[in-house]
């Protein structure tokens, strides 16, 4: 580290000036000398200024009535939001030797009976090993699984409830929906209990993918908020009545972006008694075996290629042909389903599609290609 010379050779040696301090304290004194009448004077006022006339908090102006919409946004919500439960999914981990359960989710539902069926999406309870319903009173119980339809994302909840605790929530249709009709969304969105989001029907009749990338058909969208936590929750309409499971957004950030889906009431009104009777949906058939989508594809067949006919099942008594090797060994492509009904049938899923909106025992004309040759033939549907 550098330092200074010493001083030359009969130099004194140096000595610290007194100079400098003295003049800093003669300007000091000087600049308080002449700031003190002035700081005084500022003292003096705030003293005043503080001794003045005691301030008053505003007077209220006061308000004319609530408008009707609001006094009906209030009402519904008042009369909708105790049966809209918050739900908590649990996994269970192993610390050690000890084994716990974590949360691991949050959603939203709704109550269907006063049995305590509790209804939600399926990704809501998706990997979990346990789930708690908390009512709107800010109860909780633990929730059994009654049955689930991964492909239209809706399961079934049973809470131990009293009737009391779990008011079922009213039930409307979707088919006649109308784009622009309010409708209301309430739900537990990032955790926030019982809140309320508003909007319009934004469109009708559109397609959706479940967890299963079976298509969920004519869901409804709504530009109501709805974020993560939402799904499961009710979408009403200006009546009160469930017209819509809320179930996916379509958001880059992941968040509300205005663009909402619910699954329709119908599907929910179809399925979920299915769910309670029997834990899964018991969809009608035809009695075939279908080939896979991809292999019609690469054989150019458009529709769904029977490969195999159930014995003694409806299919057989209606004289569907399967895929088959002839006397020289060649392979003779079955038929090609290209219709249920009025329902064009283009892949397997559209025929699943088209069976559901059946019920096991109804007769219903399937169109098919054979040889080239269309045909339509009676098919009554069986159990699985």
């Amino acid at each position: 580290m550098s330092s200074y010379p010493p001083p030359p050779a009969g130099y004194p040696p140096r000595r610290r000036s007194i100079l400098g301090p003295v003049l800093i304290g003669l300007l000091l004194g000087f600049f308080l000398f002449d700031a003190f009448p002035r700081i005084a004077e500022r003292f003096q006022a705030l003293r005043g200024r503080a001794s003045g006339p005691a301030a008053e908090p505003r007077a209220v102006t006061p308000r004319g009535d609530l408008a009707s919409d609001e006094k009906a946004t209030i009402e519904l919500f008042a009369r909708c939001s105790p049966s809209v439960v918050y739900i908590t999914t649990l996994a269970r981990r192993s610390f050690l030797f000890d084994v716990m359960e974590v949360p691991q989710g949050t959603g939203s539902g709704f109550v269907w009976d006063r049995d305590g069926h509790v209804v939600t999406n399926f990704h809501v309870l998706q990997g979990a090993d346990s789930a708690r319903v908390t009512l709107a009173d800010q109860s909780t119980w633990k929730a059994s699984l009654v049955g689930a339809a991964p492909d239209k994302d809706l399961a079934v909840l049973l809470i131990q409830a009293p009737k009391e605790k779990v008011p079922p929530i009213l039930v409307g249709t979707s088919r006649d929906l109308q784009v622009g009709q309010k409708v209301f969304a309430i739900g537990n969105p990032f955790g926030l209990d019982q809140t309320l989001t508003t909007g319009v029907v934004s469109a009708l009749g559109r397609t959706i993918q479940s967890v299963t990338n079976r298509k969920i058909e004519n869901v409804v969208q709504t530009d109501a908020a709805i974020n993560p936590g939402n799904s499961g929750g009710p979408l009403l309409d200006s009546s009160g009545r469930l017209i819509g499971v809320n179930t996916q957004i379509a958001s880059p950030s992941g968040a509300s972006a205005g663009i909402g889906f619910a699954v329709p009431v119908d599907t929910v009104n179809q399925v979920v008694p299915e769910l309670i009777q029997h834990g899964r949906i018991i969809r009608p058939q035809l009695g075939i075996v279908p080939a896979d989508d991809r292999v019609a594809r690469q054989l150019g067949v458009a529709g769904v290629l029977v490969v195999g006919i159930v014995p003694g099942s409806s299919a057989e008594q209606a004289g569907l042909q399967s895929t088959r090797r002839d006397d020289e060994g060649d392979l003779v492509l079955g038929d090609v389903i290209q219709s249920i009904g009025d329902a064009k049938v283009a892949t397997f899923d559209d025929l699943l599609s088209a069976l559901e909106r059946h019920k096991i025992g109804e007769t219903v004309t399937v169109g098919y290609l054979r040889d080239g040759q269309k045909g339509r033939v009676e098919v009554k549907l069986q159990a699985p």
